[in-house]
């Protein structure tokens, strides 16, 4: 028997993959139907992991990423989804599976089929895998706009801005991007070998940087390769850290 969860807030969308795994998976035992990041996190404190997961990206309460910054999963996810394949490039590149919706039987067989054909220690691997791209140790952020999810490649950010509670990627280009992270996880997320943590507001990226200017009081304001929405200030106590950063050689790949 295989024990699966199924993160969905679409209660037809959850209804239409239960019956589907009836008729296709009679072996697949669906033991809890959540629909949101917190109770998602909530169950998986208190309960035993199952053996798969089937896991909608976008939650009503925000990325369904959010659930792999709060608890380690360690079995293979499955995602579901309603973008399309362009979309879904970087699950690839991670060996990540996944379903468009509307759902289908051939579709979950597949799928299924794909699970039971892995060993104990590849599943395993497969789990870490996904909690290593979903924790943003890969390389690629998933941004959300309107009806499409765009891959973002971190060496394409200039900086990271916050206000009002909203975070936004700001790229080479000058295009900005919503980011579903708060400014603290991006800080863990980015290599420090690139990005500083210029303030509260500011993640600045190292190839940004154009100029710097003594700002009163010792403190420094930086000036980017792309406008910003508002002067970009160290203070004076952070002015060697970040000196000492500038400085640094990059780490060869």
């Amino acid at each position: 028997m295989i024990r699966a969860l199924i993160v969905e807030d679409e209660t037809a969308a959850a209804v239409n993959l239960r019956a589907i795994l009836r008729e296709t998976a009679p072996d697949v035992e669906i033991v809890a139907t959540l629909e949101s990041v917190t109770e998602s996190v909530d169950y998986l404190r208190a309960h035993p992991q199952p053996d798969l997961l089937f896991m909608d990206i976008h939650l009503a309460d925000g990325d369904s990423f959010r659930i792999f910054d709060a608890v380690e999963i360690v079995a293979p996810v499955i995602f579901t989804t309603a973008y399309d394949r362009y979309a879904l490039d970087a699950f690839k590149v991670s060996g990540i599976d996944y379903l468009l919706k509307p759902l289908n039987g051939a579709d979950v067989r597949r799928a299924i089929d794909k699970f039971r054909r892995l060993t104990g220690s590849e599943r395993h691997d497969y789990g870490a895998r996904v909690q290593a791209m979903a924790s943003g140790r890969e390389e690629t952020f998933l941004v959300h706009v309107r009806d499409r999810i765009i891959p973002l490649h971190r060496d394409k950010i200039a900086y990271c801005y916050t206000s009002n509670e909203k975070v936004t990627a700001c790229d080479f280009d000058g295009e900005s991007y919503p980011l579903d992270r708060t400014l603290e996880t991006l800080q863990s997320l980015l290599p420090q070998s690139d990005f500083f943590r210029a303030n509260r507001q500011f993640i600045i990226s190292r190839r940004a940087v154009r100029d710097i200017v003594v700002w009163f009081g010792s403190r420094l304001a930086l000036s980017l390769q792309v406008p910003t929405p508002e002067r970009i200030i160290i203070s004076k106590a952070r002015v060697p850290e970040f000196k000492a950063w500038l400085r640094s050689v990059r780490p060869a790949e």
